[in-house]
């Protein structure tokens, strides 16, 4: 156990050493020295995430069993790499434009941002990469067990594997969920993988080295030992070399690891270029020397031995510890940064598409609840990476970890491969639908589940050793190796060539039988045109949108600081200086991508919906789909109501710019006001508490009268004072309503009390009592100040001679409403617009009071969730106050 001992002591060193540089890369991101971590050889490193344990270790045991077959896992990403450039360079365009942060999100994306597609992505990708994840577990503890022999026993494989999944799960945490960063990019993460791509190489590329100089004793020799091996005589099946290199090409694109560093963390679509050469040229290296090592394990090696760690035991074997402890560092490179980016790809999926989707549904206030919303993003990325490790280490208990590692590795790849025909199709065909694409994954993982996943556990785990003989349900036809009764076929050819036709099929026939959503072709245009279109999105109606909402929404995802500074620079190059941006279409698309980057398309897309409230028909959009007669007829009608609502729209901004120089004409009387109102009182104050201070001998009757004036100036005072507060306090929504349950009458009896008292202004008041007869279930004291108000305004502004005040209470279903009509001079239909208002005054007052009692009581009927509003007579005003549906239902 000395050797297992300091090799675990190196294995931390090396753990610590990656810390090191994630860390620093991290820093050096925060000052903005990215320049380096951004280039293409960092991206192009970074890809090697392709090569895991199953490279690095069961390569070369692939070699051993099956031949030159190994060479497959190469081909196939070295031709999508070399032959599929406008693929990929298409693939990261799109990823771009829509701002997508995992497979998941690019497929819901491109069918109408459905978050149900995302969801079943999101779980086929969790348990597709399970066995993947457990592959890694295996290697790295089949690598120490190397070491731990001839020990028998001295390692327990199992305690082991849950100690490294520990370790891999604590580093993923610290470095991949420290922050939620807006464009999802991990440049920490991403530097320690370019670190580990060069340490896994050097480490295959030594061993290759001592196997044939060291060993062999040169290139000729070794030519020689390969001619005579079993692998010089192999021979080629051609239908699953074919099968597997698809397959491999397949799995290249759809891994969602390879989605990851391939399009969430480009940072430069040119990268591609230099990539496209660069990394079929690093899997040749990697491959190199993967048939002299095979070969020469099986001529020095005992019978039996794993070929799968023949990269360990070789060296071993000959005394070259040094050279086994830089391979297994190899190896453990090969398995971690797999795990790691595997596990960041899928608990952003897991986060974003499930836990967001389930929490906003919980909270009634959608997307302006009081929590915040990165917190939860954050934990619930967390707690999905200790999940999905810990089924990767469940999985490795499960399946006795016994398989060779290339088995268990075409597992995973048929799982994934599943998504590829909804990713490819939705790119290059227009009239592929969401139920299109559901329906081919549906069938594809299910074919996947039943003839790869389940029969990997063995007969008698999970299916029955009948169901592998007779099928399932005692249906012949239905046998995981041999479905619709065609037998024969390699199972890992069976399962590859079931699952994707019928997912093809299943694609494409419902797509045909459906119609897609106005959404899905307005995207399908985006996608499949994306170098025309990928500056664009689907547009918004912003102007239902409020700039606060969006603020608030933003701020619980991305953060005050970083919220703050987005609506600042959209408001300087709106030209507005200060305050928050108008709520343009521009903008508002802007920030669904913005959100999109950390919680999803979907759920951004959902959560911009729940304030926008619906989304509009840019002419772009219709331009990029107009070639379809049926797009074109079904967009006919909401072009001519967009006309409509042009031109509703032009009157509107109209109204508004009167009503903007109302205001403004309120505010410069209201400055004027104000300080006259509190420049009076105070001046009275001041005077006559000088003459009270400085008149000696006076009498108590003028002591009265001075003190009576100075009193009624102070509370004339602590009025105006009270209504500045009161309305700012409902403007924050800081106030806390309290309901109670009592009688309308009541209610309206103490109300007209109180605004009469002390009062010398004659009003008459006329109720309609056996209407009042209505119990109201609300926040009294609030109402009554609305109705106060309303009273107090008919008494001082009523100009009749006179002055009359009629009470009435109407009912209409389960709405109520109290109208104050009086029979003054109605109100000029220039003042309607402002009188609710703050410091509206109407023209033709006296001059008292600050304009603030209408802005209180609309405000006040908001918080109850009702209103308030003015209806113009022939002869006098009418102010209605609706009372909230709740009150209503409660009457009696």
């Amino acid at each position: 156990m000395a050797s297992v001992n300091l090799l675990i002591g190196v294995s931390l060193t090396y753990v610590t050493f990656l810390f090191a540089i994630a860390f620093f890369a991290e820093r050096a991101t925060a000052r903005g020295q990215v320049t380096w971590l951004r280039s293409p050889l960092v991206y192009t490193l970074s890809l090697s995430i392709y090569c895991t344990a199953w490279t690095f270790y069961g390569a070369v045991g692939y070699a051993a069993r099956s031949g030159m077959e190994f060479v497959t896992i190469y081909l196939g990403p070295s031709l999508v790499m070399i032959g599929w450039w406008w693929a990929l360079r298409k693939l990261v365009r799109v990823g771009r434009a829509q701002r997508a942060t995992s497979v998941a999100d690019l497929i819901s994306s491109r069918f109408g941002k459905s978050n149900l597609l995302a969801i079943v992505v999101t779980i086929m990708a969790v348990i597709g990469v399970t066995p993947y994840i457990a592959l890694q577990l295996q290697s790295v503890t089949l690598s120490l067990a190397i070491f731990a022999e001839p020990e028998a026993g001295a390692l327990n494989q199992t305690g082991a594997a849950f100690w490294v999944a520990f370790g891999l799960a604590l580093f993923t945490v610290l470095f991949g969920t420290r922050n939620l960063n807006v464009n999802e990019r991990h440049n920490g993460v991403v530097i320690a993988i370019a670190v580990e791509a060069v340490v896994k190489l050097i480490a295959l590329l030594a061993v290759g080295v001592f196997v044939v100089w060291g060993v062999a004793g040169g290139v000729a020799p070794m030519m020689e030992r390969i001619d005579a091996s079993p692998i010089g005589t192999w021979e080629m099946d051609r239908s699953r070399w074919l099968a597997l290199t698809a397959l491999s090409a397949a799995a290249f694109l759809a891994l969602p690891r390879m989605f990851q560093v391939m399009v969430v963390e480009n940072e430069d679509e040119r990268h591609l270029q230099i990539a496209s050469w660069a990394f079929p040229l690093y899997l040749m290296l990697m491959s190199l020397f993967v048939v002299p090592i095979a070969v020469i394990g099986l001529d020095l090696m005992p019978a039996g031995s794993n070929p799968d760690l023949f990269v360990l035991t070789i060296p071993l074997a000959q005394g070259q510890v040094g050279l086994a402890t830089l391979s297994f560092l190899g190896g453990f490179s090969s398995a971690t940064s797999m795990v790691i980016v595997a596990t960041l790809a899928l608990s952003t999926m897991v986060s974003n598409h499930i836990v967001m989707p389930v929490w906003l549904s919980s909270r009634v206030e959608g997307a302006q609840v009081s929590g915040d919303v990165r917190n939860v993003v954050i934990l619930s990325r967390r707690a999905s990476i200790l999940l999905i490790i810990g089924l990767g280490y469940v999985y490795y208990r499960f399946s006795g970890g016994g398989a060779a590692l290339a088995a268990i590795g075409l597992i995973s790849f048929v799982g994934v491969a599943q998504f590829l025909p909804a990713m490819l199709g939705g790119i290059i065909w227009r009239g592929a639908t969401r139920w299109g694409a559901l329906a081919g994954l549906l069938m594809g993982f299910t074919i996947w589940v039943f003839c790869s996943l389940l029969p990997s556990f063995g007969p008698g785990v999970v299916l029955s050793s009948s169901v592998f003989e007779q099928g399932l349900f005692g249906l012949g036809w239905v046998r995981p190796h041999a479905l619709f009764g065609i037998e024969g076929i390699d199972p890992t050819v069976h399962a590859v060539a079931w699952s994707i036709t019928l997912n093809i099929a299943a694609f494409i026939i419902v797509s045909l039988v459906t119609f897609p959503s106005p959404l899905e072709r307005l995207q399908g245009a985006q996608f499949v045109n994306v170098f025309d279109h990928s500056g664009r999105a689907q547009g918004w109606d912003a102007a239902r949108a409020t700039s606060e909402d969006l603020m608030v929404m933003t701020q619980r995802i991305l953060g005050a600081e970083e919220a703050q500074t987005l609506f600042r620079l959209e408001a300087s190059r709106q030209g507005l200086d200060g305050g928050l941006p108008e709520p343009t279409q521009g903008f508002v698309q802007h920030l669904e991508r913005e959100l999109a980057a950390s919680v999803g398309a979907a759920t951004a897309h959902a959560m911009i919906s729940q304030l926008v409230g619906g989304a509009s028909v840019s002419v772009q959009d219709l331009m990029a789909v107009a070639d379809e007669s049926a797009q074109i007829l079904e967009y006919s009608n909401q072009l001519e109501a967009k006309s409509h609502e042009l031109s509703r729209t032009a009157h509107q901004l109209r109204e508004a710019n009167q009503k903007l120089t109302a205001l403004s004409v309120q505010k410069d009387a209201f400055l004027s006001q104000i300080s006259h109102e509190l420049r009076t009182p105070m001046t009275s104050i001041r005077s006559f508490s000088e003459i009270l201070r400085d008149t000696e001998g006076m009498g108590q009757v003028e002591k009265t009268r001075y003190a009576s004036i100075i009193h009624g100036e102070a509370m004339r005072l602590t009025r105006l004072l009270d209504d500045l507060l009161d309305l700012s306090v409902l403007e924050n929504g800081q106030v806390s309503l309290r309901h109670e349950t009592g009688g309308l009458g009541d209610l309206l009896e103490k109300s007209i009390r109180t605004a009469q008292a002390g009062s010398t202004e004659p009003l008459t008041i006329r109720r309609r009592h056996v209407d009042e007869a209505v119990m109201l279930s609300t926040d009294h004291d609030r109402l009554g100040q609305v109705f106060i108000n309303l009273i107090t305004n008919a008494r001082k502004y009523c100009d009749a001679e006179t002055p009359e005040l009629v009470i009435s209470v109407s009912r209409d279903g389960p709405n109520l409403s109290v109208s104050f009509a009086d029979n003054g001079t109605p109100i000029p239909d220039d003042d309607r617009r402002v009188i609710f208002e703050k410091f509206a005054r109407v023209g033709n007052q006296d001059g008292s009071g600050a304009g603030l009692g209408l802005a209180i009581c609309r405000e006040i009927m908001t918080r109850l969730g009702g209103d308030v509003t003015h209806v113009r007579e022939a002869h006098g005003n009418t102010f209605v106050v609706h009372l909230p549906s709740q009150s209503a239902l409660a009457a009696q």
